[in-house]
């Protein structure tokens, strides 16, 4: 690949946003996507991974199984054509900066910044995300109260006008005096 191919190749934080998926609760990126933002092939990457198993602990890197990503085709409609002969390597936040370290290329220090700064924006998307949500929460309950406060005083309205309109019957007329 040539230095003017590579640097078409260079991807934004939206672009790289956009691969960012959660598997087993934690966010992470597929190796088939990390090989094309690093531009290597995937194999080559899988290999730089397997000779430095040792910088890849479980909560950097694991394999997916065929559930997840059979899951996982199925949200991003990813060809079932080819195919692979092992699943793919789902690597963490951590897992995507220590795979640029193993990878030792000027773009794959370039493309980590991006890689951190996606999982930072997405991080703060999530967290915004949670907060607007206890907002709702909130507000919900708020209006519930209203809502029901509102609901007695328009029982009371309501009695005190049938009242008005359906006088009691009074049967026994006592005559006034003696």
């Amino acid at each position: 690949m040539t230095e003017k191919q590579s640097k078409n190749l260079l991807l934004d934080d939206q672009t790289i946003s956009s691969v960012i998926c959660i598997v087993r609760g934690k966010k992470v990126m597929l190796d088939e996507d990390l090989a094309k933002i690093y531009g290597v092939e995937a194999r080559i990457l899988n290999q730089s991974v397997m000779r430095n198993k040792d910088r890849f602990p479980e909560d950097f890197m694991f394999r997916l199984t065929a559930e997840e990503f059979k899951n996982l085709k199925s949200q991003f409609v990813i060809s079932s054509w080819g195919g692979r002969r092992k699943w793919p390597l789902a690597f963490t936040e951590h897992g995507a900066v220590m795979l640029a370290s193993v990878l030792r290329s000027k773009r794959a220090i370039q493309m980590s910044i991006e890689v951190v700064k996606a999982f930072v924006q997405l991080r703060y998307v999530l967290a915004s995300q949670k907060n607007m949500e206890n907002q709702l929460t909130e507000i919900r309950s708020f209006m519930l109260k209203q809502s029901n406060q509102t609901d007695r005083e328009f029982k009371k309205v309501w009695k005190a006008i049938e009242d008005l309109t359906n006088p009691p019957d009074n049967k026994t007329n006592r005559p006034i005096g003696f």
